[in-house]
């Protein structure tokens, strides 16, 4: 991906009604903290090298180096379920990710920041991808970004 932002208007009829909404707080917002920590384990520790966070809906999708083609979709609590990924093996950070590892959390900390600063205009998911280095931003007025890391680090729009 170039490192311009590509940013997609999406439904008229979100929109139209955006000020009239708020968000409801979900099980992924009370738990914040222990999701931004599960999210950068996957990366760290269990091969995941994409994974898509929808906090309205509580759910993860992952894809796995070791089977790019599939994605495990995982609901709710059983993120947080130690016993879930005791059944994965550890899996090495890749050296060739354009996402460095230490850029993950500063990542999650800004999507947390997008969730919660507004009540009407908030992020509902958003995606890391750390081998090409693009991030899916997807909003509350349905519309969508995809940018690349660095420029989303270093962007006021999107600072902490």
């Amino acid at each position: 991906m170039s490192r311009q932002l590509l940013q997609l208007r999406g439904d008229p009829s979100i929109r139209q009604f955006l000020f009239s909404q708020s968000r409801n707080e979900t099980s992924f917002d009370t738990e914040c903290n222990k999701l931004m920590d599960r999210i950068e384990e996957l990366f760290q520790f269990y091969g995941a090298f994409h994974v898509q966070i929808d906090l309205s809906t509580c759910q993860v999708m992952i894809w796995l180096l070791d089977d790019p083609f599939n994605y495990r979709i995982v609901v709710g609590e059983e993120l947080f379920d130690e016993s879930v990924w005791q059944r994965h093996p550890n899996a090495a950070y890749p050296d060739n990710a354009k996402i460095r590892l230490d850029q993950i959390r500063p990542v999650l900390e800004r999507f947390k920041t997008l969730r919660f600063e507004d009540d009407k205009v908030y992020l509902r998911s958003g995606s890391i991808n750390i081998m090409n280095g693009c991030l899916r931003l997807n909003f509350s007025c349905d519309g969508t970004h995809f940018i690349d890391h660095r420029d989303f680090l270093t962007s006021p729009v999107y600072e902490v």
